[in-house]
């Protein structure tokens, strides 16, 4: 045997804000005066909106309109329906703005974290709505790659190299440093040059297609006329200053590192070769669709910087 299955009315949301017009004018005239609208459309679809229910929602005289009790079980959940679309128009209309929605920050590591910290901070306090997801220890190389793979929305770092589908903002410039032993001969001087360190073994971090730090230790041995020979390739910043404390090799660090980093048991000295700095940036793909990153770019880039594209030439967060 078959059985029917009830179909429960389902109220629209212009049929509840009509609804609610009435109820609260208790009048017709004015209620449609309020909607903007004429009255008889206002009473066929109070008339729909009856039969759809099976019930009478008013009672209607000549002199007044009341409402039913059923009328009277239907204020709630109306304005709860009207109340449920004005947040949900309010939700799409700020992520679209960029005030709410997801991204995927990744960064460095040690050198980096004040960096991401006060750019967090930031969001929190301007763009409560938006949830910064943040990856830690992202060597800049293959984080650059997960911003390419989509892994990533975003990414703080340094590269000597972006490709054309990416876009880019400069956060901040960092001095480039030698690291060695604090019981090494030349440990007490001022500061040291490439050629005073070609017999040196080097500690390095990952290298990979633009790193920005490792191609730096390559073209200044070179131009010192000799290629570093490498010793160990560290994990991380932190790992990398106990291997030198462990006499394992020098290496090429940040001012940045010596800064947020313990150093005990190395010395960080100052290259004579004139060099610039490295560029601290933000990499994220051009024409992301996403509003939100568009916002996270936008206050990294007040509170640092201004906009700079891969290349040289200007460009915005789009």
């Amino acid at each position: 045997m078959s059985t029917r299955r009830k179909v429960v009315p389902v109220m629209e949301v212009h049929e509840a804000k009509a609804f609610l017009a009435v109820a609260r004018e208790l009048h017709f005239g004015r209620a449609a005066a309020s909607l903007r609208i004429a009255q008889p459309p206002l009473s066929r679809l109070i008339k729909s909106i009856e039969t759809s229910l099976g019930t009478a929602l008013f009672e209607r005289s000549t002199r007044q309109v009341a409402l039913t009790p059923a009328g009277e079980a239907l204020v709630e959940p109306a304005k709860a329906l009207v109340a449920a679309s004005e947040q949900a128009r309010g939700a799409v209309a700020k992520s679209v703005t960029g005030e709410t929605g997801r991204v995927r920050l990744g960064f460095a590591g040690a050198s980096i974290n004040r960096t991401v910290g006060a750019l967090a901070r930031t969001v929190r306090t301007h763009r409560p709505g938006i949830h910064l997801e943040l990856h830690g220890s992202q060597f800049s190389h293959l984080a650059m790659q997960k911003v390419l793979d989509g892994s990533l929305d975003t990414v703080i770092g340094r590269w000597d190299f972006v490709p054309a589908e990416l876009r880019s903002s400069v956060l901040g410039y960092e001095e480039v440093m030698a690291v060695l032993p604090a019981d090494h001969p030349l440990a007490g001087e001022a500061s040291v040059s490439m050629a005073q360190l070609a017999e040196e073994s080097w500690v390095v971090l990952p290298s990979g297609p633009g790193a920005a730090l490792q191609n730096r230790l390559t073209s200044l041995a070179m131009a010192a006329g000799y290629m570093p020979r490498i010793a160990q390739v560290a994990p991380d910043s932190w790992t990398l200053l106990v291997l030198v404390a462990a006499q394992i090799g020098c290496a090429l660090s940040l001012d940045t590192v010596r800064d947020n980093v313990s150093s005990e048991g190395v010395v960080f000295l100052p290259l004579t070769e004139e060099q610039p700095p490295l560029e601290v940036q933000i990499l994220w793909r051009g024409g992301d669709p996403n509003p939100a990153l568009r916002s996270v770019v936008a206050m990294a880039q007040n509170l640092y910087g201004g906009p700079r594209r891969a290349g040289g030439s200007g460009a915005g967060v789009g």
